[in-house]
């Protein structure tokens, strides 16, 4: 029987790394192979079933990525723009299929992903969760069929130790909005209203962000026009529905050739 692919994941104490460690060990399609924290964290060198809070797994977190990623397949990376950046390098490099659920990106470390998907397979969207991506499809689908008559805006909620607004899964349904409509998001977007605004620019793609104990994730996308809105929406009530996305990016990966791809690619759609 072929071996399972082996996976690190990186940011092993946070919300996700937990998570993702945890969907993976109940995984019978893959298996782990290292839990990577950075130099200086107090996880580094324990067992990372202990230092989860239950039983010895026999996998000592470590903060040497080059290590655990020569005996990976895949890496999922839900860090910081920086580490993510660095990480898609050393990942290139070990020929492993790079998973980053990481946002807050700007051009430069985009710049760098493009780089390196010369060389590797690197699987980045700003959601893994299938419900979110059908919400991206049809974002763009009912934008493309309405005209600027409808003000687009994009709420978005998330737990309150969130470091980034709007969220990258609100920037890509904007993107969304944007392609519907044959227009570049940079040139519409709205996320800084406070104090005397003045009347709303017709044609502008609006976010909000709300932050607030421990919401998971809430996003809708609100079309308003004189006499009538259309809101769709999705929620997540628990993290899983990511680890779950991103295990299957990492199994997608597999054997594909260098690129970049989202979870459009690894969904089908």
């Amino acid at each position: 029987m072929t071996e399972t692919p082996g996976i690190v994941v990186t940011g092993a104490s946070g919300r996700m790394g937990q998570m993702l460690i945890k969907t993976i060990q109940e995984s019978d399609t893959a298996h782990l192979v290292g839990a990577l924290e950075r130099p200086g964290h107090d996880w580094v060198g324990r067992d990372i079933g202990v230092a989860m809070g239950g039983s010895e797994a026999g996998l000592l977190v470590t903060d040497d990525p080059l290590e655990v990623f020569a005996k990976a397949q895949a890496v999922i990376d839900f860090t910081s723009p920086d580490a993510s950046v660095a990480f898609a390098g050393l990942a290139a490099q070990a020929r492993a299929v790079h998973v980053i659920g990481t946002t807050g990106f700007e051009d430069h470390h985009l710049a760098v992903f493009k780089a390196a998907a010369r060389h590797a397979t690197i699987v980045r969207a700003g959601n893994m969760s299938l419900g979110v991506n059908l919400l991206t499809q049809l974002t763009k689908k009912v934008a493309a069929a309405l005209d600027e008559d409808f003000d687009i805006e994009v709420i978005e909620a998330h737990h309150n130790m969130k470091v980034d607004a709007p969220s990258g899964t609100a920037l890509m349904l904007g993107e969304a909005a944007a392609e519907g409509r044959g227009v570049d998001l940079k040139d519409v977007r709205d996320s800084g209203r406070d104090g005397i605004t003045g009347a709303r620019k017709r044609g502008d793609i609006g976010f909000t962000a709300i932050r607030g104990g421990d919401i998971v994730g809430e996003h809708d996308v609100l079309f308003a026009a004189a006499g009538e809105r259309i809101v769709i929406r999705h929620m997540a009530t628990d993290r899983r529905v990511f680890s779950r996305g991103a295990l299957k990016a990492a199994l997608w990966g597999q054997g594909k050739a260098p690129g970049e791809y989202d979870m459009l690619d690894v969904l089908g759609l």
